[in-house]
Formats: structure tokens, C-alpha cells, sequence
């Protein structure tokens, strides 16, 4: 039961992190470096 409530928690924790990262405008950072990282596998950055 403790394991139950333990996961709910972290569940609802990281769901706010995410809310509060998109809030601030951090998606499109993400998004950029994913895409110069693959640009850069593949050798055209």
C-alpha cells in the first residue's frame, strides 16, 4: 500500500516539473538541442 501512494506521488511530481518547465518556456530549448545533436549525427551540422 505505502508502495502505491509512494508512486501516485512521484507521478504527480513529475507531471508539475514538466507543467512548470513548459510554463517557463523550456520546450523549445529542449527541442533545439535534440535538434542540433541529430543534425550533428548525422554530419549536416
Amino acid at each position: 500500500m505505502k508502495t502505491r501512494w509512494f508512486s501516485i506521488l512521484a507521478m504527480i511530481l513529475g507531471v508539475g516539473f514538466m507543467a512548470f518547465g513548459a510554463y517557463r518556456g523550456e520546450v523549445a530549448i529542449v527541442l533545439e538541442k535534440a535538434i542540433h545533436i541529430c543534425l550533428e549525427c548525422i554530419g549536416i551540422g
